[in-house]
Parts: structure tokens; C-alpha cells; sequence
């Protein structure tokens, strides 16, 4: 094959999931539903751990540049998927192919380091909490964040490099719903046993040395939970270890099944179902999975949130006003008298009049213990105003 006929194939057609219309309609709402969760959950995140200085410790550094990892990596693949989608050829240039891949690379790379530093936060939190300060230090926190987006740049500019010493020809057709490295091999008119070789030492050498250190964190971190006295306590760490622990195994294992077997390049049929995981699902769960559990962010999110209240939403106008003589009409005619609906009642109220003056009562509300709502709890800021 001569040089002219290499240089031929300069951009490839990604043959995605399906042909079927109707199959591909519904894959894109569900792709897109996906990629916003992702995006707003992983870069809202971001936000509240830069926002809150409470945040800015070791553990939600970690977590604020996991997220942020996270979003590369979906921004990465998404987009391109969601427009082949609706495109009779999805046609990608090289240059394309390779920049897609090296952001992607990026990403999980700077994740697999990223991970492993949490998994040692997390172990020395737990089981040497008194020098925590000491081993888990400001300095070294930056360090070992510096050294994950180091290791993350390196190791797709190695494989983005080696992609140029090959020449592709014949068939263009990618069956994959991204342009990665594993196909672009079986087209290449070159024998990519150099790219293959070095693929499988980076791969390996990488994922070894962090899951090692991830599988020997949990495993003091377990021991350390077992050994504790109330089983209340123990249930708890049990339930949310196990929850990051089945994150990473979902990560790490794909990774391991792709990009760390000798026979990967033969088997074309088993990339997309492995590949929808640590490019789709894992950064889905990761912000819920580290922060649904979390006190912490949780009781900062609802601060930030009743403080907007109070900043954002307009005076208690003529609607906001009949919406509460409704509220408290039904409540009077339906006599509820329930704690659980006096809660609701009070958020209702709380929601609609945070910068009202004082409530004026329906005049068919003729008790106060039917509502059961106390001024002073609803608007604090304007009783100190009035004050």
C-alpha cells in the first residue's frame, strides 16, 4: 500500500448504538437526560465546595476536582453522541478523533489518581484521626492534586503522540459511539503492536498501582469500622463505604476490562456496553454518591438555599396573599390538625412571605392552634427589622 493511499482515510464515520429511527429518538432523550444531571450535579458540586470556605478541606478538594473530571469527561463524549444521533453520517476527522480521546483520557486518568488520594484521606480520617493534620496536609493535599493532573496529561499525550506514527485506509467505519483508541487500531494499515504494547504497560501500570492503594485504604478503613463499639455507627460507615466502594469497583473494573487484557483489541463487540459505564453511568453517580450521605453538604446546600429565599423571592404581594388565605381556608375546612401538615403548612408559608410584614389571618381562622404558626420562626429578619 503506498503513501497516497494511507493518507486517503482522514475521517471516520462513528457507527454508534443503532439505525433504527424510532430506537435512536428515545436513546437521545435518554443520553440527554443523562448529560444534564451529570453536568449540573458534578459542576454544582464544584461550585458549593469553591462558594464555601467550610469546603476547603482535603477531602472536598479531592471530591471538587473528581467532579470537575467528571464533567470533562461527559463533555467530552455526549455532545458528539446526542448530534450523531440525528445525523445520517457521523463523520469525525482524525485531528477530531484524537482530541476527543485525549480529553477523555485525560479525564480518567486525573480520576484513577484522584480517587486513589481520597481513598488515603478517607484512611487516615478514619483510622489515624488524631495526626490527620499532620499526614493529611494543606501542602501535601496541592501535591498530590498537582501530581494527578500531571499523570493525567502524560499519559494521553503518550498515546495521542503514538496514534500519529499510524496510517489508516480501507474501511473509515468506527463501531463505537466515541473515538477511541481500541478501534482506531483495527483500522490502521500499520501493525499498532508499539501502540498496543505501550497502551497495555500505561493501562496496567496505572490502574494496578491505584487500586492497589484504593483496595489497602478500604481495607484498614473496614477493619477500623468492625473494631467500633456502637453497631449504630458501624451500620452507617458500613452503608456508606459500601456505596463508594460499588463507584469505584464500577470505574476501575470497566477500565480493567477494556484497556488492561491482551486480547482487547480483538473483541469490537464488547466495547460499547463496557464503555457506556465509565463514561456515562460513573460520572452520573459520583456526585450523588458522595454527597447524598454527607451531613455536611447536605446542611450547606439547605442554608444556601433558605438564604436565597430570603434574597431572591419578591414582597408578599395581592397572589402570594390569596395563596395563603387558600392554604389556610382548606386547612380550616378540612380541620387538619396533623404535625406533619402544620410542618408542610409552615414551609408553604415561609416560602411565599419570607420578606412580608406581619400575616393577616382569614377571618374564618378563628384559632390560632388551627395553624399553629409562629411569627417570629417564619420571618426572623423582618421581626428584628420591626424590631
Amino acid at each position: 500500500m503506498t503513501k497516497d493511499n494511507h493518507s486517503l482515510t482522514t475521517e471516520f464515520i462513528l457507527m454508534g448504538f443503532t439505525d433504527n429511527p424510532n430506537l435512536k429518538t428515545f436513546l437521545f432523550f435518554v443520553f440527554f437526560a443523562i448529560y444534564l444531571v451529570t453536568m449540573v450535579g458534578n459542576l454544582g458540586l464544584v461550585a458549593l465546595i469553591y462558594m464555601e470556605h467550610h469546603l476547603h478541606t482535603p477531602m472536598y478538594i479531592f471530591l471538587g476536582n473528581l467532579a470537575l473530571m467528571d464533567s470533562l469527561c461527559s463533555c467530552a463524549v455526549t455532545p458528539k453522541m446526542l448530534e450523531n444521533l440525528f445525523s445520517e453520517k457521523s463523520r469525525m476527522s482524525l485531528y477530531e478523533c484524537m482530541a476527543q480521546f485525549y480529553f477523555l483520557c485525560l479525564a480518567e486518568t486525573t480520576d484513577c489518581f484522584l480517587l486513589t488520594a481520597m481513598a488515603y484521606d478517607r484512611y487516615v480520617a478514619i483510622c489515624r484521626p488524631l495526626q490527620y493534620h499532620t499526614l493529611m496536609s494543606k501542602k501535601l493535599c496541592i501535591q498530590m492534586t498537582t501530581g494527578a493532573y500531571v499523570g493525567g496529561n502524560l499519559h494521553p499525550m503518550v498515546e495521542v503522540g503514538l496514534l500519529l506514527r499510524l496510517a489508516f485506509c480501507g474501511s473509515h467505519q468506527i463501531n463505537h459511539f466515541f473515538c477511541d483508541v481500541l478501534p482506531l487500531y483495527r483500522l490502521s494499515c500499520v501493525d499498532p503492536y508499539i501502540n498496543e504494547l505501550m497502551l497495555f504497560i500505561l493501562a496496567r501500570s496505572i490502574l494496578i498501582f491505584t487500586i492497589a492503594i484504593v483496595l489497602i485504604s478500604y481495607f484498614y478503613i473496614l477493619f477500623t469500622i468492625f473494631t467500633m463499639k456502637s453497631k449504630k455507627g458501624r451500620g452507617k460507615a458500613l452503608s456508606t463505604c459500601a456505596s463508594h466502594f460499588l463507584s469505584v469497583s464500577i470505574f476501575y473494573g470497566s477500565l480493567l476490562f477494556l484497556y488492561a487484557r491482551s486480547s482487547t483489541v480483538n473483541e469490537e463487540d464488547k466495547d460499547i456496553p463496557v464503555a457506556i459505564f465509565y463514561t456515562l453511568v460513573v460520572p452520573l453517580l459520583n456526585p450523588f454518591v458522595y454527597t447524598l450521605r454527607n451531613k455536611e453538604v447536605i446542611n450547606i446546600m439547605k442554608r444556601i438555599l433558605k438564604k436565597d429565599f430570603y434574597e431572591i423571592l419578591p414582597d408578599y404581594d395581592l397572589r402570594s396573599k390569596r395563596l395563603v388565605h387558600v392554604i389556610f381556608f382548606l386547612q380550616a375546612i378540612l380541620c387538619i390538625q396533623s404535625p406533619s401538615y402544620t410542618t408542610a403548612l409552615k414551609i408553604i408559608i415561609s416560602t411565599y412571605g419570607l420578606s412580608a410584614g406581619p400575616l393577616e389571618f382569614p377571618r374564618y381562622c378563628t384559632s390560632i392552634r388551627t395553624v399553629d404558626v409562629n411569627y417570629n420562626e417564619l420571618w426572623p429578619k423582618r421581626s428584628q427589622n420591626v424590631a
